[in-house]
Parts: C-alpha cells; structure tokens; sequence
C-alpha cells in the first residue's frame, strides 16, 4: 500500500545529498519532552490518535509519510516549554486536505497549521536512525551545506518514512534542514 509523502521539486542531487523545494502544506504537530526516542514515540502516539479519530468528528485521516522530528531550542515561542529536551513531532497532512477542512482535534497538544514553502537540503541514509547515525548524517549535511555557503535557516530535523516493524536495514530516513533561496 503506497504511502503518500509531500510532493517537492528537485533542485540539485550530488551524491547522497539533494536539495528539494516544498509547497506550503498542512500539518499537525506536537510538542513533546524527553529524549529524542521516547518523544518520537509520545509524539506518534498522540498524533496517530488525532488521525485515526481522535478529534471532535471522530473522523480518520490517512496516514502519510514521513514522520518528522526535530529538538526546540527556544525558537518558537507560541510553544509551551515542556523541559530541557523538548521537541516537535510532525505528520503532514494528506494533499486533498486544507486546514478548514480537518476536523479539530480532542487534544489540546495536536495543533495544526499551513506550513510555509521551503527550499531544504537533505541527506538520505538506511538503517536505525539512534543518536549515533543522526549525529554523524546531521554533521555530513551541515558540512554539504557550509561548503556551498548556504545558510541554515531553521531546525535541522530527523524524517523517517517506515512502520517500526520494517527491518532495520529496508528502513529509510531524512536528515533535512531548510535553507536560505538562492
């Protein structure tokens, strides 16, 4: 069964990195504490239940891909501080969905909102994404990105497209961080 993922437009591949531009697009997500794993889960949690009924119309929303994760360091203030390692975790939204159309949430914590468009560069990597791997992907993409003298413009996040019961070595991930239009 094909998972929809948000469309972009490739811009540049070299090696394993691209950079890609996104449309704006609708999202639901959660601000979560914890380390990095128990707020994936946590945040996955709660955003699941949000689209499998979860909300004020007891309608389901399909599920998409990927599921976005990134720490907050006290760059978004409307977020309420939920301890030293807070983070957002994000689903997008299915394309035939608009922000008027979605149904409200039950919880409080599911927030939704119109992402705005992006130009992002990415690095791709198979396997567990643990702190080690997204350490190491994070530091590759950071230099990819210093050595063309791009700039950074916001959270670097960790995407990652499988179930948990894919095998380890078939799962696929993101290392994405939006950057500064040519």
């Amino acid at each position: 069964m094909a998972i929809e993922e948000p469309p972009f437009k490739l811009e540049l591949r070299d090696g394993g990195f691209e950079v890609r531009d996104y449309p704006s697009r609708v999202v639901a997500e959660v601000a979560v504490s914890g380390g990095q794993k128990e707020a994936a889960n946590a945040g996955f949690r709660l955003l699941a239940g949000y689209i499998f009924g979860q909300n004020k119309q007891r309608l389901s929303i399909s599920m998409t891909a990927p599921v976005a994760q990134w720490q907050i360091h006290n760059s978004r203030p409307s977020w309420p501080d939920t301890g030293d390692e807070s983070w957002i975790v994000q689903f997008t939204m299915p394309r035939a969905q608009a922000l008027e159309t979605l149904p409200e949430p039950n919880d409080n914590r599911v927030r939704l909102r119109v992402a705005p468009a992006a130009r992002v560069a990415v690095i791709r990597f198979s396997g567990l994404a643990n702190p080690r791997a997204v350490e190491a992907e994070t530091s590759a993409l950071n230099n990819f990105v210093a050595v063309r003298h791009w700039r950074a413009i916001g959270p670097t996040s960790l995407a990652q497209y499988d179930p948990p019961w894919t095998p380890w070595f078939m799962r696929r991930n993101e290392i994405i961080v939006p950057i500064a239009s040519k």
